[in-house]
């Protein structure tokens, strides 16, 4: 069958992701004020997380969607009294024209099982440095080894895994000196995207934040620093220093992700230094809130190192995938 430039099946996944969702709120069963989140909409879209990324990017662009203090984006323009409607997208009816449908099942099978297994990778390198066995791998997957091998490239260009001189497939370890050393490249990076971003901040979306903070409610470090990113310094109009940023914050993300899901408690102290931060940003005091912010971050790296030392006790088993072998 002949494809032309325009057809879905040429198009690429984030374009269709976007057609489906623009279609479906300008004919309303995407509600106004629906949460959008990525894991839903990607394993209803049978797609990986960055299209649909992408996707929601480019509706906020169009207005379509808008962000909010929470997780996710909202439906519709940004305005006041709009109020979450929390719900599975899942449970929508969405429509989907069959051509579209049939373009979203065709993509690769890496992309089916990749969002696992960055996960899977990310959460192990607490526990030390491990070899990722590709044959181990493909068994686990029940995939090719072609597949196996799209999946390992993809976590190599994100910096999760490296070749050692054997040519092995290594992750990890994160080391004390390498959480200082992300931190410190935080520190730097971070504090100068925030006052490039200065006159593109939405200070609506900051003063929900600090609402919520000052009303007590109980939020946790990923959300903060998900709302200190978006809202914030990913605004930046330099697309190559934030995603300098981006890369830099994942593994550390992923880690304490990890450490969290094992038990370890939250930061409650870490709270009130946010609360100082949105504070400073809602009165637009953006060079002193990016100062605070680089002192917070090198409190954090502390912090950091003292809660992956506690992992020294806990038992690694249940938490490493069976591919991964402790080198």
């Amino acid at each position: 069958m002949n494809r032309t430039p325009g057809s879905p099946a040429m198009q690429k996944r984030y374009e269709l992701i976007t057609r489906v969702l623009r279609a479906n709120i300008l004919s309303g069963r995407l509600p106004a004020g629906f949460v959008l989140l990525e894991g839903p909409i990607a394993e209803l879209m049978q797609s990986s997380r960055a299209p649909v990324q992408t996707a929601l990017r480019i509706l906020d662009e169009e207005g379509l969607v808008h962000r909010f203090a929470g997780r996710g984006f909202l439906v519709g323009p940004k305005a006041d009294g709009i109020e979450p409607v929390r719900g599975d997208i899942r449970d929508l009816d969405l429509q989907i024209a069959v051509e579209i449908d049939e373009a979203l099942q065709s993509r690769g099978t890496w992309e089916l099982v990749y969002d696992r297994v960055e996960e899977q990778v990310a959460s192990c390198v607490i526990f030390g440095e491990f070899r990722i066995i590709e044959t181990e791998l493909g068994d686990y997957l029940g995939v090719s080894r072609t597949v196996v091998r799209d999946v390992l490239s993809r976590l190599h260009e994100r910096g999760l895994i490296r070749k050692n001189q054997s040519s092995h497939w290594i992750a990890g370890p994160l080391t004390a000196q390498s959480v200082r050393e992300k931190f410190a490249v935080r520190a730097i990076l971070e504090p100068a995207a925030l006052r490039l971003a200065a006159s593109h901040i939405d200070h609506t979306d900051i003063e929900q934040v600090r609402a919520r903070l000052n009303a007590g409610e109980d939020l946790d470090w990923e959300l903060l620093e998900d709302a200190l990113m978006e809202n914030c310094i990913a605004r930046a109009p330099n697309a190559e220093l934030v995603d300098l940023i981006r890369n830099n914050q994942f593994l550390l993300t992923a880690a304490n992700r990890a450490l969290t899901r094992l038990g370890l408690p939250q930061d409650t102290v870490a709270l009130g230094e946010y609360r100082t931060l949105f504070d400073l940003l809602s009165r637009h005091l953006v060079d002193s809130a990016a100062e605070y912010l680089e002192s917070h971050l090198r409190v954090m790296a502390d912090k950091s190192l003292a809660r992956l030392k506690i992992v020294a006790v806990i038992s690694q088993n249940s938490a490493i995938a069976p591919y991964l072998t402790p080198k």
